[in-house]
């Protein structure tokens, strides 16, 4: 496509499918600046958004700490999608996975956050096997992991790619400090060390006013407390049980969001449950910013396991 037959409508439709200038200044042939000059005269005469998904673009800024504690992200405008307590399994691909696929090529969001637990680590934790079953090894559990982290990675363009420390996947690290703990530093020993597109760290704050992190409160009454307590909008999953929970003041509203689950809440990970009923959902958040403030916040869930029937924004389908 050359730049002097490139309409707007091309430019945007460009635009929209990549969203960075990088890309577009290659398919145009022109340079990144004139890209951007043209992206913001565009904007202005069509009251339009383009949006640059890019980690420290204009609309993005991503500070990761030394420490590996609290990422910070400014974001103007877009799209965040929040996924929890994935607990992947060798041979199983969930309908909420699935479903989390589809979200994110159809939204094309600025980010996706890993909100803890994607490894699930039964042989790796301090509790004992139940009876005779035969749980996946590490290996086999994280090279499952791998591959479902790969197509989310695929799907995101391997842009923006955030993980949160969950209790389930510092078992991996956990057990190897106490057992080993000469092999300190060794490359592998580290869960992170299997996922370099990943970015780690226990929290995110988004424009100081919307956190994300695996777990707070825990209880019925858990995203209550926490979108109470916390002082803020909270954006928490450990519990699956996929809801969202405003909270108005004198400051305003605020929402607390349990992510649910991207695992069958029956699926073979749960077997320590007993067959018990337990409040549990599968499926995944979806935050929109606009003008640095959270939007209420929206579920994908799933409604039908077997038949891979999801419900979102008014609308069902299947995966």
């Amino acid at each position: 496509m050359a730049a002097a037959s490139c309409s707007e409508e091309e430019f945007i439709s460009l635009w929209r499918r990549s969203s960075s200038p990088q890309v577009v200044a290659s398919a145009l042939g022109i340079s990144v600046r004139n890209v951007l000059g043209r992206r913001r005269a565009i904007e202005g005469r069509r009251g339009i958004r383009l949006v640059c998904t890019a980690p420290n673009s204009p609309d993005m800024k991503v500070t990761i700490p030394d420490n590996g504690i609290r990422t910070r992200v400014d974001l103007e405008n877009g799209v965040v999608i929040v996924g929890s307590d994935k607990h992947y399994w060798p041979g199983v691909i969930s309908t909420a996975h699935r479903a989390a696929i589809k979200v994110i090529k159809d939204l094309k969001p600025q980010m996706y956050v890993c909100n803890g637990d994607a490894f699930d680590g039964p042989t790796a934790g301090r509790h004992p096997r139940i009876g005779w079953e035969k749980p996946p090894s590490v290996k086999e559990e994280l090279s499952a992991c791998q591959d479902r982290m790969y197509e989310i990675h695929d799907a995101m363009g391997g842009k923006s790619l955030f993980w949160n420390w969950g209790n389930h996947d510092i078992r991996f690290n956990t057990r190897l400090s106490a057992e080993v703990p000469t092999y300190e530093g060794v490359h592998g020993t580290d869960l992170k060390d299997h996922f370099p597109t990943w970015k780690f760290g226990w929290s995110m704050m988004i424009n100081g006013r919307t956190m994300i992190k695996h777990r707070y409160h825990n209880g019925v009454h858990a995203t209550y407390n926490n979108v109470l307590k916390s002082g803020t909008s909270i954006i928490t999953g450990h519990l699956h049980a996929l809801q969202v929970r405003p909270y108005t003041d004198y400051n305003g509203t605020r929402y607390a969001v349990d992510t649910g689950t991207l695992a069958d809440p029956i699926g073979p990970q749960f077997t320590y449950a007993e067959d018990a009923p337990a409040n549990h959902r599968s499926g995944f958040a979806v935050l929109t910013f606009h003008k640095g403030k959270l939007m209420p916040p929206e579920l994908c869930e799933v409604v039908n396991e077997q038949e891979g029937l999801c419900f979102f924004r008014g609308s069902t389908f299947t995966v």
